[in-house]
């Protein structure tokens, strides 16, 4: 497994952004969504505001695998689920990265379904 550059991790921890398009059955590649994405040490998160029935979410699960973009970064990951031990350090990241944004549009990215839709990206 490949680890993150500090550049990368830098560029990709930093940016508003971050556009993510998983990979269907038949090996085509999904329309990107934009999501906000959180950096936690060497590590990247992404979470679904609308938990784990959020349509990008679940186009995540068919086989776990997609590019993303950030920063002007482009890198093919895996999708891991996110250990749930960690779920405040994920929020406090959120809150944190995007505190000037308006609480109530924060808060909708640290809901208890959100928090269930937390994924780490892992470089492939």
């Amino acid at each position: 497994m490949t680890a993150w550059t500090s550049d990368e991790l830098n560029k990709i921890g930093s940016a508003e952004e971050l556009e993510i398009a998983s990979i269907r059955r038949n090996g085509g590649r999904r329309n990107p969504v934009t999501i906000w994405v959180v950096r936690r040490g060497d590590d990247l998160y992404v979470r679904s505001v609308n938990g784990r029935t959020g349509a990008w979410f679940r186009a995540t699960q068919d086989r776990h695998e997609g590019r993303i973009r950030a920063g002007g970064v482009e890198k093919d990951v895996t999708f891991v689920d996110a250990d749930r031990s960690i779920d405040d350090a994920i929020d406090a990241a959120y809150r944190t990265k995007y505190r000037r944004y308006a609480p109530s549009i924060v808060d909708h990215v640290v809901t208890p379904e959100a928090r269930s839709a937390t994924i780490k990206l892992v470089l492939r």
